[in-house]
């Protein structure tokens, strides 16, 4: 896995998103806007200009960022996340399970090769921007989902990943999602620690929101406006930052 993009597989917390490990996950009010937030919100512009960030820094992001606020650099623990697994906790269906290929696999349209899925999700792409297509690639992911995904409502999340020659103790993932530039949930929890030169699995629980009928059927009909910024942490400072949209409208003829 040494010499494939770092970071692929996790995107797939996609909107599913809630963690039970740390508190049980937090969601926020589906309803309020980022404008509620002014009084205590910090802006991207001046967290670009912090030599360190901290997860309390992102917590008070009051939308979506628009760059990533670390280089592919930062990572120097050298963590990959090489599979990932989501299975509806309901009825025991996997939904979909992902890897990353291996160095003899033939790459095509940069798409992840599918283990299993339950036809939940449509299709996922991997992009970068233009201007920084070297730098960035495979820190975005775009995933289209068909609307049955929307009505999940307990879901467990299964995630491998390696680190490299150090070890590893307060590695924390922020995940906050948005849409129409309202936070819908923001999520935080803990991986643990983890020794040198190991493969590591952990399965967590996320319990969805109830969503309105209405809400649900305005992200259906306004694709890729959901978003998400994934922040990752040891021991408090930012050393990985990844992003990701949604579209929940897949086998619909929009």
């Amino acid at each position: 896995y040494r010499n494939l993009p770092v970071d692929i597989v996790y995107y797939l917390e996609m909107s599913v998103v809630m963690n039970s490990t740390r508190n049980s996950g937090s969601i926020s009010n589906l309803t309020q806007s980022s404008d509620d937030y002014d009084e205590n919100c910090l802006t991207e512009e001046g967290l670009l200009k912090k030599d360190c960030i901290s997860p309390e820094d992102v917590l008070k992001l009051n939308r979506i960022t628009k760059s990533y606020l670390c280089p592919p650099e930062a990572n120097v623990y050298d963590i990959e996340f090489v599979r990932f697994k989501i299975r509806d906790l309901d009825t025991g269906t996997v939904l979909f399970e992902i890897a990353k290929r291996s160095s003899s696999s033939n790459p095509e349209d940069g798409n992840i090769p599918f283990i299993q899925s339950s036809g939940l999700l449509d299709s996922l792409e991997i992009e970068s921007s233009s201007e920084e297509s070297d730098q960035n690639s495979g820190r975005f992911v775009r995933y289209q989902f068909t609307p049955q995904f929307l009505k999940l409502k307990t879901v467990g999340a299964t995630v491998e990943f390696t680190v490299g020659n150090h070890p590893i103790s307060n590695f924390r993932m922020i995940e906050r999602h948005y849409f129409k530039e309202k936070l819908l949930k923001s999520f935080d929890f803990e991986f643990g620690f983890c020794i040198p030169n190991s493969c590591n699995s952990c399965e967590h629980i996320y319990h969805f929101p109830k969503l309105s009928k209405a809400l649900v059927t305005d992200m259906i009909n306004h694709p890729y406006e959901t978003r998400s910024d994934s922040f990752y942490f040891v021991n408090g400072e930012l050393i990985m930052h990844n992003k990701a949209d949604y579209s929940y409208n897949g086998n619909l003829n929009i």
